[in-house]
């Protein structure tokens, strides 16, 4: 199951967090921010991870805890098997290799100042002794492996299209040889069109390679297009994670099924929910969707449900077992069939 930790992995989490201190004035005691609270998984070699949630659900911070770009503030955090919360000096540099990223958007990952070659041997340069032959030769080795031309290399990123220069950010992520590529919203700059082809380079490159993806999205249309496991978070906190056929098939989680139900084609549900996004700040006690969850019951306003196993998944609901056999909660405070589908406040 992906919520566990152990075996062989390219990267494994337990009880990752990361708080904030927000400073509240000169005479006031800093507030404290859990952006991330107590998530476990792993990833194998030739696997993705997907996860998806609402924008402030602290699925960036999360990938940039595993890219080591942000030092956990708790919990423990192994790649390719060794401990890189705090590795030893002479392994630091060996572990920010085996991790590369992939950002969001194509314009702006890109020096618009260097030629193309530059932006692919740099890394090369950076953190090996090959000379510029060796280097030139794997950068065009690079381009032709992501789909492009040994010409591009000699022109610069304002001369290709957004899927183009995808391709190069992917490229340039390979050329240290990652075990591991951290994808944050990868394709969500795209056109529809160009995703799909973005999407299918991805997984070529992880049956070719066997990398392990760890895979940040909004967009579940394109997570059932290349995740294996999926892991939904809200407010910091997992409140789903398995196997992304058994997720897709039957959310047991009421903030899964309304991600899902708001998905066209991905779901035949109507969920309506209610409210914002609560903050972080002042989180709300007991779950912490019971502000915007349609079967709320006072149970789910006083004590926090635990990540359980079942059916084949973590989840944390108290009345999970109840959407597994169809017989779901029913609130007294909002009905059970809405007459719509109210939106989510996704990233763009």
């Amino acid at each position: 199951m992906s919520g566990d930790v152990g075996g062989d992995a390219v990267v494994e989490a337990r009880n990752l967090q990361r708080t904030y201190e927000i400073r509240r004035g000169m005479f006031r005691a800093p507030a404290q921010l859990r952006a991330v609270g107590d998530i476990s998984f792993r990833i194998e070699r030739g696997r993705t991870l997907a996860v998806v949630g609402e924008s402030g659900c602290g699925k960036s911070t999360l990938a940039r805890m595993v890219a080591l770009i942000e030092k956990p503030t708790a919990g423990q955090l192994t790649l390719v098997g060794h401990d890189a919360v705090d590795p030893p000096s002479e392994r630091r540099r060996e572990l920010r290799q085996a991790v590369q990223l992939v950002f969001q958007n194509p314009y702006g990952s890109l020096n618009p100042r260097k030629k193309i070659s530059a932006v692919l041997e740099d890394p090369l340069a950076i953190n090996t002794a090959l000379g510029k032959p060796e280097r030139a030769a794997k950068a065009r080795e690079m381009l032709a492996r992501v789909g492009l031309r040994p010409e591009h290399a000699n022109r610069y990123p304002h001369m290709f299209s957004g899927g183009q220069r995808q391709r190069i950010a992917i490229a340039r992520a390979l050329m240290l040889e990652p075990r591991l590529l951290v994808a944050d919203e990868p394709v969500s700059a795209l056109d529809v069109s160009i995703q799909a082809q973005v999407l299918n380079l991805l997984a070529d490159l992880q049956a070719e390679l066997g990398l392990a993806y760890l895979f940040i999205s909004h967009d579940l249309g394109v997570v059932r297009h290349i995740a294996h496991d999926v892991l939904v978070m809200y407010l910091g906190h997992a409140v789903e994670q398995g196997p992304k056929a058994r997720i897709f098939a039957r959310p047991l989680h009421p903030y899964t099924q309304a991600l899902l139900a708001s998905t066209p084609g991905l779901s035949s549900q109507r969920i309506v929910l209610k409210g914002e996004l609560p903050s972080p700040l002042n989180p709300p006690s007991g779950c912490v969707f019971n502000t915007r969850c349609p079967h709320v019951t006072q149970r789910c306003r006083e004590e926090r449900p635990l990540l359980r196993a079942l059916d084949e998944r973590l989840v944390a609901c108290h009345y999970a077992e109840k959407f597994l056999d169809g017989t779901p909660p029913v609130s007294a405070d909002v009905p059970l069939s809405p007459p719509f589908v109210a939106p989510l406040a996704m990233n763009p």
